[in-house]
């Protein structure tokens, strides 16, 4: 995850500045200016950790924003070698220490908070997800039923937990759903303009719903299979079906997917399983921060 980008950095100075991090009222009227402190961010669950790299980033931009710099402005973020986005950690277990001014910690305490803990939540559940299929030749697919503006950092997330990212956009690539084929004219019309006016190098993918929607969706040529709303059983046999015909082309499932019944339709053979609930589902993992002043 490149932390340092336009896009990213917009969406945490858009954070600190709807929490008016930089106009913190109890900090400044409590806190000496000049004191200096260590936050520990503190995992207190098992969980898989995301986010970590947008700290010293929040502290960055907190540090152009503030129209009053803190005396001894430094600061530095140090985790273990071990602990970084992407590993199981244990209740318990620190994540992170930033030694810095007293009054930073604190007007940034919630943001990066929220961040984390939103982050490793999906993180944190993805794993679940991929661990439950494990053994299988099936993929955990994310979906673009994200929160508005935090798409990239939730994929990111989901990567972080071992799964695999969908398009990210409606422009990285062709979906046919249900309400393409219901407004392009039918299956059979929908698919076969997309397949005549794509661009070169773009795999055109069709939804179908029953059998009979598969068979016409193959013999019209589509080049990935999205399988919505059937059952393991049913899923199986699409599967089954587009190999007898010697189509090695991708398949997906998505529809009343969970954690109870992934595995069953891993065990289908299918390739790839989108789960929205990765991240328009998943509980904020449990992180908190400890502050102690320094000596002085």
């Amino acid at each position: 995850m490149e932390w340092k980008s336009h896009r990213i950095d917009a969406l945490l100075e858009q954070a600190l500045v709807e929490d008016k991090a930089t106009s913190d009222a109890t900090t400044n009227l409590t806190i000496d200016p000049a004191l200096r402190a260590s936050a520990s961010i503190v995992a207190r669950q098992d969980m898989v950790v995301a986010g970590l790299g947008a700290v010293p980033r929040l502290l960055e931009i907190f540090g152009r924003l503030d129209p009053h710099p803190q005396a001894h402005n430094r600061f530095d973020v140090v985790s273990h070698p071990e602990i970084f986005d992407g590993v199981r950690v244990h209740s318990g277990q620190v994540l992170a220490v930033i030694r810095h001014n007293a009054r930073v910690l604190l007007s940034c305490e919630r943001v990066i908070l929220n961040l984390m803990q939103h982050l490793s939540g999906i993180a944190t559940l993805t794993r679940q997800y991929v661990d439950a299929i494990e053994g299988t030749r099936a993929h955990v697919l994310d979906t673009r039923k994200t929160v508005p503006g935090m798409r990239a950092l939730e994929k990111y997330a989901v990567l972080c937990g071992g799964g695999t990212n969908h398009r990210l956009d409606l422009a990285s690539g062709i979906l046919i759903k249900n309400n393409h084929i219901a407004l392009g004219g039918g299956l059979r019309a929908a698919l076969t303009h997309a397949l005549e006016r794509r661009k070169p190098g773009q795999r055109v993918q069709i939804e179908v719903r029953t059998m009979a929607e598969l068979n016409e969706a193959l013999e019209c040529g589509a080049e990935a299979i999205l399988l919505d709303n059937m059952t393991p059983a049913q899923v199986k046999e699409a599967v089954d079906r587009i190999r007898i015909e010697k189509r090695w082309i991708p398949t997906e499932a998505s529809g009343g997917i969970v954690l109870e019944n992934i595995r069953a339709y891993a065990e289908t053979g299918v390739d790839f399983i989108s789960v929205g609930a990765l991240t328009h589902s998943a509980k904020a993992a449990d992180i908190s921060m400890r502050i102690l002043a320094e000596p002085a």
